[in-house]
């Protein structure tokens, strides 16, 4: 039910179509026979942010099929010292099973249902627009962005928000929440153009300034 790709951007293009394939369609195809895939189905991949040779970056069109882009930074000094006793000790490890496939395909369905004022959507499509160089999008967007989020973009930005507001203990998600997934939903969506490349705009950079305009 879990696959995680560790460094992604290492297979090559044939693998990782065949990967992304699954997650877009829950199926998967060989020796001519397709199989269905069994809910809950979900992809973890990761990507080194510093070696780029030798790997074959995603496209686009398959970097929108993941919900969120996580930047993970370097440990604290206190999780770092738990890594430390962890590689450098022997020590007995049990797994316990604290959640069944039916509960938790449960609980995606509980998120689904979770109801959203308009203003919420609204405020959620509104800022995706404003990423998508035009002539009505803000001053930043043309002239730091080549190409912006696209429309599943704006559905995950609602599903997160959801999401978020559940774990917060509230009935329905409001702007606050939106605003908090917006970086790991919209990260890996954006394509900048020359200039932020030239000036060293990052993306999280440019989206912060969205987000207080």
């Amino acid at each position: 039910n879990i696959i995680l790709a560790d460094e992604i951007n290492r297979a090559p293009p044939k693998t990782q179509s065949a990967l992304l394939e699954a997650m877009q369609e829950n199926k998967v195809t060989t020796g001519g026979k397709t199989y269905s895939i069994e809910e809950p189905f979900f992809v973890l991949a990761t990507q080194n942010p510093i070696e780029q040779e030798g790997t074959y970056p995603l496209p686009e069109a398959q970097l929108d099929r993941f919900m969120f882009n996580v930047l993970i930074n370097y440990p604290s000094f206190e999780e770092e010292q738990d890594v430390v006793k962890s590689n450098t000790t022997s020590s007995d490890y049990s797994l316990e099973k604290i959640i069944t496939k039916e509960n938790l395909v449960d609980y995606q369905k509980l998120v689904i249902n979770v109801p959203v004022s308009d203003n919420i959507i609204d405020y959620a499509v509104n800022f995706v627009h404003k990423t998508r160089p035009d002539n009505n999008c803000p001053e930043i967007t043309k002239k730091y962005i080549e190409w912006g989020a696209g429309p599943r973009a704006s559905s995950f930005l609602i599903l997160a928000a959801k999401a978020k507001a559940i774990l917060s203990g509230k009935a329905t998600p409001d702007i606050d929440d939106v605003k908090n997934v917006i970086k790991s939903v919209l990260r890996h969506r954006i394509i900048m153009n020359f200039n932020a490349e030239a000036e060293g705009i990052k993306v999280d950079d440019l989206l912060e300034d969205l987000i207080k305009e």
